[in-house]
């Protein structure tokens, strides 16, 4: 384990190459799985107060599920807040362009810069970040569909938590990434 601040990473998200490569999966992380992605109660609010930007980039499944169901639910297993699913088990932002599922609410994002890119459970994949009382723990999630975000990490010798460089910063704030990255640094050189 490297620690930074109350942070425990694992020594995976370090060493273990990943950068996604979605012409080759498709998207498909958006519809796999066993439930939508987690929310966090502020990104409840994001999502809501932006919605309307949002909703100019869903598809009609999506939009028919949003006025029937909403946005949000809670996942039956964990009681957890997730995105509302699709019938065919997409979540309810995902939309398809050019065969390949995308996000609305990055969409949306992008065109309208509202400061919320996607759920951050989303943004940090393949991160996991478990909460405990006094730490967080970090870890390298394995899911055989991302072998070819694994090969392409490989060949453009990119790690995790390179990868997921953006969504820790906005995760845990750009002063920590760069201790994390004088701890990495320090983790190779022992």
């Amino acid at each position: 384990m490297i620690k930074v601040d109350n942070c425990l990473i694992s020594e995976d998200i370090v060493e273990k190459a990943f950068a996604c490569d979605v012409i080759a999966c498709k998207g498909v992380c958006c519809i796999e799985g066993d439930a939508g992605a987690p929310l966090e109660a502020e990104e409840i609010d994001q999502i809501a107060k932006n919605l309307e930007n949002i909703k100019t980039e869903m598809d009609d499944t999506g939009l028919a599920l949003l006025e029937k169901d909403g946005f949000a639910e809670k996942d039956p297993f964990d009681m957890m807040d997730v995105t509302t699913c699709k019938p065919n088990k997409e979540c309810v932002f995902v939309v398809k362009k050019d065969g390949i599922l995308n996000c609305a609410i990055e969409i949306a994002n992008k065109i309208n810069d509202f400061g919320f890119p996607k759920p951050i459970s989303c943004h940090l994949y393949p991160v996991r970040i478990d909460k405990y009382s006094e730490f967080y723990a970090l870890n390298y999630h394995r899911w055989s569909i991302c072998v070819d975000a694994c090969a392409k990490g490989k060949e453009d010798d990119v790690k995790v938590f390179e990868f997921a460089k953006s969504a820790l910063q906005r995760k845990f704030g750009e002063e920590w990434y760069v201790k994390l990255e004088i701890a990495v640094k320090e983790y190779f050189n022992r």
